[in-house]
């Protein structure tokens, strides 16, 4: 009989557990990814609604920090170093917090550490990145739900705003878009590198393809790297000069490569050589 209880208290609690009614989030969770230029901004947080409170200056009085969103700490994320509010804040994640000192001004503020359930209880300052201290905006309207968005896009900058009730803030930014598209032009101008010559070299090989543009790509790739001379390159370079019927170059090749492995201690590439050069009766 006991035995039969149990049983039937854990069928019961089985059933509890799989029962679990679902409702909706009161601050349902978001998540927004921005692009900007060339950097992706991620903001991740829950949106409060007003439900006929009164939200600044009692909800969240003067002179505290709040979250800025409700339940985990809300985070944003750049890809890319950035500049916020003119100071200088590199790639990672941070959490966004809003210090309320009137009705008139916010500090919007980037904390270093983003994995926090609302405020710190033991606030850091050495934590705080970048301060933005920004001019409260009164909103005509009542905004029921809080929402955070990027906005007034260009192609290195743009703002964060922030608007809940009847408050509206933003926060400029910008991004490195002309660094990096610069550097992308003059990668791109300044033709292939070493490791494009090399990859296209071995692709052709093994694929079959024209053995002479093979070679022709492959010493340029042991060319360009002469300055630091790679044994698996220069073990290619043999490779495809024996599969074009040139020994002599591919003898020369091996031996530079074995050279450079038995320097490297890298004993896969010196048997490697050690066994074409055996097979090419150079060794």
């Amino acid at each position: 009989m006991k035995k039969l209880v149990l049983l039937f208290m854990a069928f019961a609690t089985v059933s509890l557990v799989n029962a679990q009614v679902k409702t909706p989030q009161p601050s349902p969770s978001a998540k927004l990814i921005q692009t900007v230029g060339l950097t992706d901004v991620t903001i991740e947080y829950s949106r409060p609604g007003v439900k006929g409170r009164t939200i600044f200056g009692d909800l969240e009085p003067w002179g505290t920090i709040w979250r800025t969103g409700a339940n985990k700490n809300t985070t944003v994320t750049f890809s890319d170093d950035v500049t916020f509010a003119g100071q200088d804040v590199k790639a990672g994640t941070y959490g966004l917090y809003t210090k309320l000192n009137s009705a008139k001004q916010w500090d919007v503020m980037l904390y270093a550490d983003s994995n926090n359930w609302g405020t710190p209880q033991n606030w850091d300052d050495s934590k705080v990145v970048a301060t933005a201290k920004v001019e409260v905006h009164e909103v005509p309207f009542n905004v029921e739900t809080l929402a955070i968005d990027i906005n007034q896009i260009k192609n290195d900058s743009a703002v964060l705003e922030i608007i809940w009730e009847k408050s509206y803030v933003a926060v400029p930014f910008t991004v490195p878009t002309d660094k990096k598209v610069s550097k992308s032009i003059k990668n791109v101008m300044s033709g292939p590198s070493a490791d494009d010559y090399f990859a296209s070299a071995v692709y052709y090989l093994e694929a079959g393809k024209d053995i002479n543009k093979a070679v022709k790509w492959i010493d340029k790739a042991v060319d360009m790297s002469k300055e630091k001379p790679k044994f698996w390159v220069i073990h290619q370079q043999a490779l495809i000069h024996a599969k074009a019927g040139n020994k002599k170059a591919a003898i020369a090749a091996a031996k530079s490569s074995l050279e450079l492995s038995k320097k490297a201690k890298y004993q896969p590439y010196i048997a490697k050589n050690e066994k074409v050069l055996k097979e090419w009766g150079a060794l």
